[in-house]
């Protein structure tokens, strides 16, 4: 079975974003960038799917910068066979990525695609939504629980209420969510390895996919700063205030 599983590049989690001074958009200067966490949940996912003898081939694929190169390495050192980059300088909308992925699964024909659930850095979770419906394959989001036998999966997601558990048929698309497994660190002699494994650089004219943007940013702000709260006395001075200051009583 073939796994392809997708990363992006993004600013490291441990990292505050800061806001251009222009308010276009993130200022990407001299930050530390590392894979999505999400999709780092993925690439171990399917990692573990092969450890497990169910796949026997994991891609990965990237849509990004040259640099996104850097991000394919760590999962071809955490344990993926080969990878692909879909050189772009532009950060695609979501309905472009889902398009380009859905040209690379269709030369690739994999039994299953693994997704994070969503990018931290636009937080749409929508392109894996959108490449199953591209593809008209089943989707499972959210996914805390994976399991594979024959050509069916059963997954356990997510949801407000609890916990749901769904079978779809192969191929199909999941995404993970964050409780699906806790990803390995890469060793050094992995590390090394990685460095020999095949990554194809491609464009998405090679896909014959138009990659356009259908959004305009009009403006990027950072979030309101917190007031600072303020201490009381008394239960009666914090029901007072409740009342009469915060209306909420």
């Amino acid at each position: 079975m073939k796994v392809l599983v997708t990363v992006k590049r993004v600013i490291d989690s441990n990292v505050k974003a800061r806001v251009k001074p222009d308010q276009t958009g993130v200022d990407l200067a001299n930050v530390k960038m590392s894979m999505n966490p999400f999709d780092e949940i993925a690439v171990e996912e399917a990692v573990r799917l092969k450890e497990k003898g169910v796949a026997t081939d994991v891609v990965v694929v990237s849509i990004g910068p040259a640099q996104a190169q850097e991000t394919i390495r760590t999962a071809l050192a955490m344990g993926a066979d080969r990878g692909i980059l879909v050189q772009s300088d532009a950060d695609p909308e979501p309905l472009a990525v889902a398009k380009v992925l859905k040209a690379v699964v269709a030369e690739e024909n994999p039994n299953l695609v693994l997704m994070g659930k969503q990018a931290i850095d636009g937080d749409n979770n929508a392109t894996g939504q959108m490449l199953a419906a591209l593809l008209d394959w089943p989707q499972a989001t959210f996914a805390s629980k994976v399991e594979i036998a024959g050509a069916k999966a059963t997954v356990t997601r997510e949801v407000d209420g609890g916990l749901q558990t769904l079978e779809v048929d192969l191929p199909a698309v999941i995404t993970a969510d964050l409780r699906l497994n806790e990803p390995r660190y890469a060793s050094l002699p992995n590390i090394m390895k990685a460095k020999k494994k095949e990554i194809a650089v491609k464009t998405a004219a090679d896909y014959g996919v138009d990659t356009a943007p259908r959004l305009k940013v009009l403006k990027v702000s950072e979030p309101a700063k917190r007031q600072a709260g303020i201490k009381v006395e008394t239960a009666a001075d914090l029901v007072m205030k409740l009342k009469n200051e915060a209306g909420v009583l």
